[in-house]
């Protein structure tokens, strides 16, 4: 008798284990069901929101024309930022605001929101009519806040009246160019006989 007990105890424990197994494998499955489902990350769209052709931009000062930016193609972001993939031409124009003085000319060109700053890039030929001056250098950035332009770039500035070139490294220039520094100048310089 106690042989069969055994018997019946060691099928017990061993019904109760199948069981007590079973029970957490629904348990651990139900709860897993229960769980929140993570939604997967969406990415942002990060492209342009506007795309703009044949764009004409005018800046003016108590209603006189200061400068007019032309370019076939305008991506516009949601960050308010600008590219200007295609070519960028640049008119700056006189106090009176009736006549170019200088012109602008890039191959691409993008305007950076936060900072205020158009950059134009890639060939970039500056043409000072008054002066008869032409500056050439692959990088300038212009602020229409404080109108200025610069570039951290080389640059070369050639007299078109003489031919003489000065060149350098950085440049500083108000918005139509009538005036312009170059931070670290070198090459050949042609000196005046006459400041001697």
């Amino acid at each position: 008798m106690a042989h069969q007990r055994e018997k019946y105890v060691c099928a017990f424990h061993l019904k109760f284990r199948f069981f007590l197994f079973g029970y957490l494998l629904i348990l651990a499955f139900g709860l897993e069901s229960c769980k929140e489902k993570e939604n997967p990350e969406v990415e942002l769209y990060k492209g342009p929101i506007e795309e703009v052709h044949d764009v004409q931009l005018f800046y003016s000062e108590a209603g006189k024309l200061r400068v007019e930016v032309k370019t076939p193609l305008q991506y516009r972001y949601a960050n308010e930022n600008k590219v200007f993939p295609d070519t960028v031409n640049i008119n700056f124009f006189d106090p009176t605001g009736s006549q170019v003085v200088t012109t602008l000319r890039s191959d691409s060109g993008h305007f950076d929101n936060a900072q205020n700053l158009y950059i134009v890039k890639g060939h970039v030929i500056v043409v000072n009519k008054q002066e008869q001056r032409r500056l050439t250098t692959p990088e300038l950035s212009w602020n229409p806040t404080t109108k200025k332009v610069f570039t951290e770039e080389d640059v070369s500035i050639k007299n078109l009246l003489t031919g003489s070139y000065t060149n350098g490294k950085g440049l500083d220039a108000n918005q139509d160019f009538s005036y312009m520094s170059i931070r670290r100048p070198y090459g050949i310089f042609d000196v005046d006989p006459g400041m001697q």
